[in-house]
């Protein structure tokens, strides 16, 4: 197969995020950015009382929080079949490998791999609340090629330290880009190849194939790939409503973002194809309400929303394909500046522009009390509620299932 090496341009994406391009920047009396913020209404901090109130609800049993194991195969997880050739194929195809974890490959050649936890527990301590009730649906070597691994933000059930390391291992050539104040952290656990953003910037990717080498991990000219062509891709990071941190001292010290990746020529061989991953996002701050009110009701619609992702769909026309969150948004009140419920999502994909989309962020671990599968059944609901075909539109697979658009 064919080696590549890459090169990157930086761009400026040009958005329209605020008259205030760094509004979510926090600066401290010297000029310099110490944190961020999410700029707009739409937004509120959690802060300790919020947490200390959903702890407290589960242990009095004002919460009921479900305990699904690994043996109770609530979701279907199937063995992926990827392509391991980069060539040949005129669709974009996508691949889930749980929680946040896509493996997009681009018609293009391009492959790109996001936010990649293969970890049992999403967190600093191993915990049975927090340990995964379905696995991987495969290792992590099992990916024929990685170009550019794409990371939301901080948070344990998005950044592994083990799995980005297991990237490198098999991957040496990928790239990894992250947010602002993130690429401290990879160099730290020993990976140069990474490259830090702002919202709105980007950068231009260039693979350029490289002679093959006769030893035993790359084949020989004959290879399918020998005559690869150069691969091109462009990268921005863009804006989301959330949230960063690994700890109690470093809260928000990086930033969370939204990811788009478009790949591809004009021809109908090599069609252009474009990716929006939410990562990990909220929509609008949702106040406590009598149970069993929708806050999608006549008298809430008021309720600020996020202005960004309508910025992001303005900008970027459409994208071919949405990567976009439904899980752990219960108890609203709490959780809804930073997560969105399948209803806020059904809203964020037609804000985006995005012609069809794959759901993300559920079905891996308890993050939060709404049961497991609730997720997707909310989602055909809100889906109905649009006048959106409830599949083949905005949909939910089997963990290690592809699609392709």
């Amino acid at each position: 197969m064919a080696v590549y090496s890459s090169t990157i341009a930086q761009h400026t994406t040009g958005g329209t995020d605020s008259d205030d391009a760094k509004s979510h920047h926090v600066k401290n009396c010297f000029g310099r950015t110490t944190k961020f913020r999410n700029p707009h209404p739409s937004a509120k901090e959690i802060n300790f009382t919020d947490i200390l109130s959903v702890m407290t609800g589960r242990l009095t049993g004002k919460y009921k929080w479900p305990t699904p194991k690994l043996e109770d195969g609530l979701l279907n997880v199937v063995e992926p079949k990827f392509l391991e050739s980069r060539t040949g194929s005129t669709q974009l195809r996508a691949t889930w490998l749980g929680h946040a974890c896509y493996y997009v490959e681009f018609p293009s050649g391009l492959r790109v791999l996001f936010d990649p936890v293969f970890e049992d527990h999403c967190a600093p301590v191993k915990s049975q609340g927090l340990k995964r009730y379905t696995p991987p649906p495969c290792e992590l070597s099992a990916l024929p090629h990685v170009d550019a691994v794409l990371i939301s933000h901080s948070h344990y059930d998005h950044l592994s330290y083990s799995s980005v390391l297991e990237v490198q291992k098999h991957h040496p050539n990928a790239h990894f880009f992250v947010g602002l104040g993130l690429e401290k952290w990879f160099k730290a656990s020993g990976i140069e190849n990474v490259t830090e953003l702002d919202w709105w910037d980007g950068v231009d990717l260039k693979l350029d194939p490289q002679s093959p080498k006769k030893n035993a991990n790359v084949e020989d000219s004959h290879s399918s790939d020998a005559n690869a062509e150069p691969i091109t891709a462009r990268i921005s990071c863009l804006p989301c409503q959330h949230g960063s941190g690994r700890g109690m001292l470093d809260q928000n010290t990086t930033l969370w973002c939204s990811w788009a990746v478009s790949s591809g020529g004009s021809s109908d061989e090599v069609p252009s194809k474009s990716v929006w991953f939410g990562g990990d996002t909220g929509y609008r701050t949702v106040y406590k309400m009598a149970e069993g009110e929708d806050d999608y009701g006549p008298e809430h619609q008021d309720l600020p929303r996020c202005p960004q992702f309508k910025q992001i769909g303005e900008k970027f026309g459409s994208f071919d394909l949405g990567l976009i969150p439904i899980g752990a948004y219960a108890p609203r009140e709490v959780f809804s500046p930073v997560h969105a419920n399948p209803f806020d999502a059904v809203e964020i994909f037609r804000d985006t522009n995005c012609k069809r989309a794959m759901a993300i962020h559920w079905g891996t671990w308890v993050l939060t009390p709404e049961e497991p599968l609730e997720p997707p059944k909310l989602l055909k609901e809100a889906l109905r509620r649009r006048g959106i075909a409830e599949t083949g539109v905005f949909d939910v697979c089997d963990v290690g299932e592809s699609r392709s658009f």
